[in-house]
């Protein structure tokens, strides 16, 4: 059972409150109160008001205790950009973007995370996790290949040679 919670046209940089939610994922609904609560982002204020809102559709909707709740995901996706403009010198103008974002967070019991976790252990096998980890080296070689094809792994430094 998924309870799912939307906060929309949030304006705030998408990056800034991404920071917050990196920090309460996964956590009970009493601990990432407490994380949101005493957070020094200002996006903290309007999380804990979006998680306050997901545990009151637990409680009204489907009749579940809060302390068994857990953060199952939170998702922050970029909204619509207002575009300002700021005149600058010479006649010419730079853009000013005001970014938004949305937030959905999505809570579940706990006990559906420990079957699932649970689960996941079982079905791994020792073969399995050989070919993941060789697939992830490769990924890792190819990721660092492309950064050098794009030159962002060279260190040039040149300097003026004094006789």
């Amino acid at each position: 059972m998924e309870i799912t919670a939307s906060l929309k046209y949030l304006r705030m940089a998408p990056r800034k409150v991404r920071l917050v939610t990196r920090l309460i994922k996964g956590l009970s609904v009493e601990k990432a109160e407490l994380q949101l609560k005493y957070s020094p982002k200002r996006s903290g204020v309007d999380i804990l008001k979006l998680l306050k809102s997901a545990k009151a559709n637990a409680v009204n909707n489907y009749h579940l205790d809060p302390k068994d709740l857990f953060i199952a995901r939170i998702n922050v996706t970029d909204g619509p950009i207002l575009k300002r403009t700021m005149p600058r010198a010479r006649g010419s103008a730079y853009l000013i973007r005001h970014r938004s974002c949305h937030v959905n967070l999505v809570l579940k019991p706990i006990d559906e995370k420990k079957i699932k976790t649970i689960a996941v252990k079982d079905t791994v096998t020792k073969s399995k996790k050989s070919h993941i980890a060789k697939t992830t080296k490769h990924v890792r070689q190819t990721k660092t290949h492309a950064k050098a094809l794009k030159g962002q792994n060279k260190n040039i430094i040149q300097r003026k040679v004094i006789n």
